[in-house]
């Protein structure tokens, strides 16, 4: 009932005004978002940089449709993958990319090609792009785009999903060598069949995940905001004699500041995923529905800087 509520909220464009001129829900974006426009982005990523943090910047928007907003998406990133490289943000910065916000839901080809453009263009600017993973019904069309690309652009990272069943088998067909694979828990409703359903089994999944991906030969990104994952995760890198420079933390923009501060200063690498662009309202209402229970994770992350 709730995940209704809140996806018939984001088809109203009332409900956006209301949203977008409250105080409160400025203070929200403002913390969990760039800002609608690429200089918004550059002004964080800065920032970011500036406080020793690696950074993925997603522009964001997925309910592509047509050729030219696919088209328009690839141009997008070409342009701020251009003004990264100006700013000198490049390595440290890279791109974070949806297939779906470049046409994968009606044309795959086209997807891919946008896909290699900005791959292409990524590594002109000295930096690298992971391709964001999407509900289960793309995973197999992601993963066929991610190995074409990858014989022409090695560094390509792939995002798996530890509350999928099948993710352990992608971790150990991916923890090759020059692989970057970021695992996160999985935000997006899946039914039983596809998808662990209680948090602890999903837990569980991601800590089997993990210990494939420290023994392999790739770079792993753990990306996760809980606090006795993250100790399993540096207990592990220890175990595996990975030193900090072989893998990496990932959090979002606006969630855990200090601790993503913490492991900064421990040595390790953190990289924050920072989103920015005009579909900041349906990004917001998109992750309250894909799982409600996030509502109440936004809500503490807005208490608490830790």
């Amino acid at each position: 009932m709730l995940r209704t509520v809140i996806l018939a909220a984001s088809r109203s464009t009332r409900v956006e005004r209301l949203v977008a001129t409250a105080p409160f829900s400025r203070d929200v974006v403002r913390r969990f978002v760039a800002g609608a426009k690429t200089d918004d982005a550059l002004r964080a990523t800065r920032e970011l940089v500036d406080d020793g943090l690696a950074v993925t910047l997603d522009n964001l928007g997925e309910d592509t449709v047509t050729g030219e907003q696919a088209n328009a998406t690839r141009d997008e990133y070409l342009a701020l993958l251009r003004m990264l490289a100006e700013a000198t943000l490049t390595p440290a910065a890279e791109v974070s990319v949806k297939l779906s916000a470049l046409g994968q839901g009606f044309d795959e080809q086209l997807a891919y090609h946008n896909a290699r453009a900005i791959c292409a263009a990524a590594e002109a600017a000295g930096t690298t792009v992971t391709l964001d993973m999407e509900d289960h019904t793309t995973t197999d069309s992601t993963l066929d785009i991610l190995a074409k690309l990858r014989k022409d652009h090695p560094s390509t990272g792939a995002v798996l999903q530890a509350y999928l069943r099948r993710t352990e088998s992608d971790c150990r067909e991916l923890a090759a060598a020059g692989s970057r694979v970021r695992l996160c828990k999985g935000a997006y409703r899946e039914p039983e069949s596809v998808a662990y359903q209680s948090a602890r089994d999903v837990d569980r999944s991601y800590v089997r995940c993990l210990n494939i991906l420290m023994s392999g030969d790739g770079y792993p990104m753990l990306a996760t905001h809980d606090p006795r994952l993250i100790a399993i995760g540096e207990d592990r890198a220890r175990w595996f004699d990975r030193d900090p420079d072989r893998f990496e933390f990932q959090m979002l923009y606006g969630i855990r500041p200090e601790e993503q501060a913490r492991l900064v200063g421990e040595g390790y690498t953190v990289r924050t995923y920072l989103p920015y662009g005009d579909d900041w309202y349906g990004y917001l209402m998109r992750r309250l529905a894909e799982r409600p229970a996030n509502l109440a994770f936004f809500a503490r992350a807005l208490v608490s800087r830790k």
